[in-house]
């Protein structure tokens, strides 16, 4: 899968929740190849604003050549971004990454996703992509929501927690996962670190493995530089130490293969 820098054409920007935006990019270069799990990199103008910001896929469609990425705006990079309009380009770097084993979930098999926070996004585009029986775990601070009604419409269920109680589950998606006594054949998440950690343990608890793609900042995106690595069971074949690096190796690494 061959990496593509190239300009792309926003489509759409829109705020969906407080801080949080969703921008459609026109860009059929990278969209033909991407696949859920994935990210990009996109750059600034802003000079000064030098290292470009990774951002994962929330949706691909690949016969109109376009890609949906779901942001928080946290600092300067991701405000510029959430200030553009529609019709303006920007710079972006993709496909990124390896994406969810798909494959692992064959039709008959019950999937269960879950996400946190910013996490969530990357779980929209892989619910339309899983054949068997999806059910969704999503975790919110409050009820200011995003992509929930989306993914409602995508998997066959969705569960809820909420950091305030404000909606389903009071606590985090481990909380609502045992509440609601879900069960399945494979787990896909991705979240803050605590959360996976979380979810790590509950798959092997459970017997069941568990895909978790990882959040880390990054500086080159390309796996060059080291900047994102975490601690893996193994010896990594590029550093020959325990590491694995988040932008190459990952995102998604089976949670055996990894310490959280």
């Amino acid at each position: 899968m061959a990496k593509l820098q190239c300009m792309a054409k926003i489509t759409a920007v829109t705020e969906i929740a407080e801080g949080i935006f969703s921008m459609w990019l026109l860009v059929p270069e990278i969209a033909s190849q991407a696949v859920s799990g994935q990210f990009i990199s996109l750059y600034c103008e802003n000079k000064d604003t030098l290292l470009p910001r990774p951002i994962s896929l929330c949706e691909i469609n690949r016969e109109e050549g376009t890609l949906r990425i779901v942001f928080r705006v946290v600092g300067a990079g991701t405000l510029e971004f959430s200030q553009k309009n529609a019709g303006e380009e920007i710079r972006v770097l993709g496909p990124l990454g390896n994406g969810f084993p798909v494959s692992e979930c064959q039709t008959g098999k019950k999937a269960v996703l879950i996400g946190g926070g910013i996490g969530i996004p990357p779980l929209l585009q892989l619910s339309k992509e899983i054949p068997g029986e999806v059910t969704v775990v999503l975790g919110y601070r409050n009820a200011d929501t995003f992509l929930l009604q989306e993914l409602e419409k995508a998997a066959q269920r969705v569960v809820v927690a909420t950091e305030d109680g404000s909606i389903g589950t009071k606590g985090n998606v481990i909380d609502a996962i045992r509440g609601e006594k879900i069960q399945g054949d494979v787990i896909y998440s991705c979240g803050p670190t605590p959360m996976l950690r979380g979810v790590k343990a509950w798959g092997l608890e459970e017997n069941v493995p568990a895909w978790l793609s990882l959040e880390e900042k990054m500086a080159c995106g390309i796996g060059a530089c080291l900047a994102c690595v975490c601690q893996s069971t193994d010896v990594d074949n590029h550093s020959k130490v325990h590491n694995k690096r988040i932008c190459k190796d990952g995102p998604v690494f089976l949670s055996t293969e990894i310490e959280l």
